[in-house]
């Protein structure tokens, strides 16, 4: 399909993941990047906190440039209600997938978009991740990758991570870091893309 804009993007983010994504619009886009410290965020609940990180991150990048429109987006592993960060050590990443291993989790993407006149929009994306029993060499192994220590919960859905997961209830592009059809819907219902 071939979408049109007269808007000038913006993805505020890093993640090669999210730019691969975006790119599935085919509409021109430049990168820019935040260098907020996230741990400065608080809030009362786990989806409050991933709206205010994702809006953080956009509002920072919003005040470098003008006239163009900005996405930008946080992604978060949730579970039991507590927060799976990017693991730091081996031990660190190894515990989180023990704690996955054959469990249901949550992910959660904030999804910030700030409009050329400051208009803020934002959303978050809620998929429902279920874990097969995992066994401790099958951690070992995947963690020996050096993959998950640069993923949210300790594990990547579009690679290895995959052979975890027994199913998921919702989007599949939310757990990769980029809820790319809510995305679209609302950048539709703005008016900042067209069909």
């Amino acid at each position: 399909m071939k979408f049109t804009t007269d808007e000038q993007f913006i993805l505020a983010s890093a993640s090669p993941r999210r730019k691969e994504l975006f790119e599935k619009l085919g509409i021109p886009f430049e990168i820019m990047t935040s260098d907020v410290i996230e741990t400065t965020v608080s809030a009362s609940t786990m989806v409050d906190y991933v709206r205010k990180v994702a809006l953080l991150k956009t509002r920072d990048v919003a005040k470098k440039v003008v006239g163009k429109t900005l996405i930008g987006a946080d992604t978060i592993v949730v579970f039991e209600d507590t927060l799976l960060h990017k693991p730091k050590t081996r031990q660190e990443a190894v515990t989180h997938l023990q704690k996955l291993s054959n469990n249901r989790h949550q992910v959660m993407t904030g999804v910030a978009i700030i409009q050329a006149d400051g208009t803020e929009t934002t959303f978050v994306e809620v998929t429902e991740v279920y874990f097969k029993n995992l066994s401790q060499n099958l951690i070992e192994a995947y963690v020996e990758t050096g993959d998950p220590f640069d993923k949210a919960g300790g594990y990547g859905i579009q690679t290895d991570g995959v052979l975890f997961v027994d199913r998921i209830e919702g989007d599949y592009n939310n757990v990769v870091g980029l809820p790319l059809a809510s995305l679209f819907e609302k950048l539709v219902a703005l008016n900042l893309i067209k069909i």
